[in-house]
């Protein structure tokens, strides 16, 4: 009998970690995304529920059992964008860069960060997403494909006004520019200061939905930001520029 009672004492013990430790990865996998609060909410019923199932309690387990099966379908129908990414992630293993020799990324850096000086001083504006671990391929489909060498001259070409794909961003995926004129989503925060346009909502909407560093120039005011996860940075210099990308990017997750 105590042996009995020990092997279920641990069982009991196993299964708790088991669930606690896929209850962690959900919320690795999550985080950064507007669907993490109720991921974590998700976390806390569902360890609720196991508990009520050990202590007997017949009526909750029931209500819990009942409130799972009719809003899973909903879950899963709401947060549908959030959990493509999560099983994209599953394959990545590291951030685009990480293979990259350092004075090939101090180049590509250089490159950038000079375009958007000479933009910022003639007032045209730009929008640059970096791909770190999370795939911006659905983004890359709404522009057009390009797979260029990434230099000053052609992100300045770009986005030179009347040029049809100046109005939307490029997307620089495995140290080339992948695609121009791509389109992504707009913040719905209510906190955006009236100043910001279409280029900072557009970055903040990409930023809620994946890690991509995400660099900005204001046609209106001629300043250069950058946004990461959520997080904006205003009135930087293109000094600025070259050395937060390269933090970001040599980052693990935050």
């Amino acid at each position: 009998m105590e042996l009995t009672a020990i092997l279920t004492h641990w069982k009991a013990i196993l299964e708790i970690l088991i669930l606690w430790a896929f209850i962690y990865q959900v919320i690795v996998f999550f985080e950064g995304s507007r669907a993490i609060q109720v991921v974590r909410g998700i976390a806390m019923l569902l360890i609720a529920f196991f508990l009520f199932q050990k202590l007997g309690l017949e009526r909750l387990d029931w209500l819990f059992r009942s409130f799972f099966a009719t809003s899973v379908i909903a879950i899963l129908i709401i947060f549908h964008p959030e959990i493509r990414q999560a099983l994209a992630r599953l394959g990545q293993k590291h951030i685009f860069i990480t293979t990259m020799r350092e004075e090939d990324l101090d180049l590509i850096l250089k490159e950038i960060s000079k375009a958007t000086e000479i933009l910022a001083n003639d007032k045209i504006g730009a929008l640059i997403a970096v791909e770190k671990a999370d795939p911006l391929s659905r983004y890359v489909e709404s522009g057009i494909r390009t797979d260029a060498k990434i230099t000053s001259e052609l992100i300045q070409a770009i986005f030179t006004p009347n040029n049809p794909l100046h109005d939307g961003g490029i997307i620089i995926q495995q140290g080339r520019i992948i695609s121009a004129g791509s389109l992504f989503p707009l913040a719905q925060r209510h906190d955006i200061n009236r100043i910001f346009g279409t280029r900072h909502r557009a970055a903040l909407g990409l930023s809620e939905e994946t890690d991509a560093i995400i660099i900005i120039v204001s046609e209106e005011r001629g300043d250069i930001s950058l946004v990461h996860q959520g997080k904006l940075y205003k009135d930087l210099t293109h000094e600025d520029i070259f050395i937060k990308v390269k933090e970001l990017i040599r980052s693990k997750n935050e």
